[in-house]
């Protein structure tokens, strides 16, 4: 019997003595006043009582006799009785006393309060008394000579109506009773179950995930394979020495699939496999976290081999203390504290694997991190060209796809998408086919699906011609560089459609592979592709305006970390000028040292402000150039709004006089 169920017994039976007591003071409270003046005589008075005429009535109920005297009778022989007590000369003395205390007892005291009569007034009432009867053959003779009313019952031998007297008084009491005890079990807000962990145990048949379901993750697979074939088959591995990884944190993106493979891993397991998220673990109440954490333990260890995982646990595993802050005992260090002792602490923890899921590493305490704690860390990257066919697989198993669908190719053009991107790619695709009343998902609306993630939706919002010439022109610039600059990612598509993203217009540029490493070169051709838009306005209208707002900013960021983060200028030198706080997945951007001097912050100032210049220079020069090519994109897209990177190699390839579009295959190393 755990806990909780101590508890609601212990509460039973409380709740059914309270009860019985309960009944006790109603039955001397109420319902025994009432009966004060029915008592137990013997036959002899009885008998005395009849032959002096003071009987009124007399009923024959089984073995008993119950008799009534008359009131008159009763309070003559009582007055008669204070008479001769007090004396004949304080006889009218005694009955005002008697008359005067009765009219003040009237509805008064303890009884009158109750609703039960004074004794007063009990006194005045028929007196009742019971009788054991004996047989008594003149007793019939006399009652009819006395002018006495009799009557006898008849015996009740009815089992169902003796049961229903007993359980129809305790109804209201047992469902009182039952609801107190279905809402301790409910464990909402109770008191009882406050401190009760929130883990759910769930079986492989309830997620209805299996490794089968996982793409983009080979890594992290093996690496969990390897933990649940620990708990599968212990022998193997405790014959060479090995122990048992304690705790097992997924690191990752959001969106990456840390969570899937959560769920696949309970859906592999043939051991208990215990969920539940960082923030069950917070609550108004200090010290109820540490308790839960001590509860969830104790739940593992009984069904140990088991497996335990905490979702989003930088939740309750922050940084208990910052450089320069006072370090504070809050409800969620002590949680903390209580799960790093359970984690690796004295008492022996065999058999119980902790699984966490975090997309923010650089908050989780230190001691959290350790070996003996948390044993292995699992890196949950983006996945690769091959792995994002595989999430493509997975998730196009049920839908209708067209002939023309290449999911190698939209695999392709995907870089940098995380698995949660592609599901939304695939879904966002058949909904566009059902909104067509298509009969099958095709490539024209994975193409559109793409372009709503990486753009936004798209909005009919109507513009002047004087601003869709700027956007066409200033998008149509954006194009033209990244076609005519070599490294550059390859123009897939240009729309001067505004987004609810709030852009006019949009270049999108799909690359064909995966890039891990950027050279310098690459990084400059970026930001002239960035600033030809700007370039391209101030060539044709020779008027800047506020369209080149986000340009101006990613430019500004990638020529800022070339200098502080990369090392890329000559002037500052290999120097790393930036910290590493509040760098992660998340991509918070980092901020310059503390001990710069303003002289070298100034200088970084001037080297950002001069590569600026240069991809701006870069891209005027390379717009002044093919300004044919420039006009002949602007036309198409005013008049189509839309234009596909293909019609860009065949425009300029055509007005150049090239015999095919520049190929930017890298060359073989």
């Amino acid at each position: 019997m755990d806990e909780q169920q101590r508890k609601q017994a212990g509460f039973s039976i409380g709740y059914f003595l309270l009860t019985l007591l309960g009944i006790w003071l109603i039955q001397v409270f109420f319902i025994q006043p009432y009966l004060i003046n029915q008592s137990e005589v013997p036959y002899s008075q009885f008998r005395q009582d009849l032959a002096d005429g003071k009987i009124d009535t007399v009923t024959f109920s089984g073995d008993r006799i119950i008799y009534t005297c008359c009131a008159e009778t009763v309070a003559a022989s009582d007055a008669v009785s204070d008479t001769v007590a007090a004396g004949e000369g304080d006889a009218e003395v005694a009955a005002t006393e008697v008359t005067t205390t009765g009219a003040e007892n009237q509805g008064g005291g303890l009884f009158g309060w109750l609703g039960a009569p004074a004794p007063e007034e009990a006194a005045a009432m028929p007196q009742i008394h019971n009788v054991v009867a004996i047989e008594d053959p003149e007793l019939t003779a006399d009652l009819l000579a006395a002018g006495v009313t009799f009557s006898a019952e008849a015996p009740s031998n009815n089992l169902l109506v003796t049961l229903l007297s007993w359980i129809i008084p305790f109804l209201p009491l047992l469902l009182i009773w039952y609801f107190l005890i279905r809402r301790m079990r409910s464990g909402g807000g109770n008191v009882l179950s406050v401190g009760k962990s929130k883990a759910r145990e769930i079986s492989g048949e309830m997620t209805g995930v299996t490794f089968a379901d996982v793409g983009g993750a080979d890594e992290a697979l093996v690496e969990l394979k390897e933990i649940i074939d620990f708990l599968k088959n212990p022998d193997r591995f405790t014959e060479m020495g090995a122990k048992l990884p304690k705790g097992v944190l997924m690191v990752g993106p959001p969106g990456t699939g840390k969570t899937l493979l959560a769920k696949a891993t309970a859906g592999e397991a043939d051991v208990p496999f215990f969920l539940l998220s960082g923030s069950d673990f917070v609550e108004m109440f200090v010290g109820v976290g540490a308790s839960r954490v001590r509860d969830l333990f104790q739940q593992a260890k009984a069904k140990a081999p088991c497996i335990v995982f905490i979702d989003e646990i930088d939740a309750i595993g922050q940084s208990r203390s910052t450089v320069g802050a006072i370090q504070t005992n809050d409800e969620r260090e002590q949680t903390l504290n209580a799960l790093l002792a359970e984690m690796d602490g004295f008492e022996p923890n065999n058999g119980v694997v902790i699984m966490a899921a975090t997309n923010r590493p650089e908050v989780l305490d230190k001691a959290l991190l350790r070996p003996g704690r948390f044993d292995r860390q699992i890196q949950v990257t983006l996945p690769s060209e091959p792995g994002r066919l595989q999430i493509l697989n997975i998730h196009t198993k049920n839908v209708k796809l067209g002939p023309d669908v290449e999911l190698k190719r939209i695999a392709k053009i995907t870089p940098g998408f995380s698995g949660a991107d592609l599901a939304n790619i695939v879904n966002e695709a058949a909904l566009l086919a059902v909104r067509q009343e298509s009969t099958m998902v095709t490539m024209q609306h994975f193409d559109l699906a793409i372009e709503r993630v990486v753009a936004g939706l798209q909005r009919k919002t109507p513009l002047s011609d004087t601003v869709r010439r700027k956007v066409a022109y200033h998008e149509g610039g954006h194009a033209l560089v990244a076609y005519l600059l070599p490294t550059t990612d390859q123009v897939h598509k240009v729309s001067i459609i505004p987004t609810a993203k709030g852009a006019l217009g949009y270049t999108l540029q799909m690359p064909e592979e995966d890039q891990y490493l950027l050279g310098e070169q690459s990084l400059r051709e970026r930001m002239a592709v960035l600033m030809g838009g700007r370039a391209a306005e101030l060539i044709i209208f020779d008027e800047l305006s506020t369209g080149a707002s986000n340009d101006l900013e990613k430019v500004t960021q990638i020529a800022r970390r070339m200098i502080t983060e990369f090392g890329m200028s000559e002037t500052l030198g290999p120097v790393r000028y930036v910290t590493d706080a509040g760098m992660g997945y998340l991509g918070t951007q980092a901020r310059l040292r503390d001990e710069l001097s303003p002289e070298t912050s100034t200088l970084i100032d001037q080297e950002v402000r001069q590569m600026v210049d240069q991809a701006h220079e870069q891209a005027m020069g390379l717009l002044n150039t093919n300004l044919a090519v420039l006009h002949e994109i602007a036309r198409v897209l005013q008049e189509d709004e839309v234009i596909s990177g293909e019609q860009i190699n065949q425009i300029a390839a055509s007005i150049r006089g090239e015999p095919v579009p520049v190929d930017k295959t890298p060359a073989p190393i």
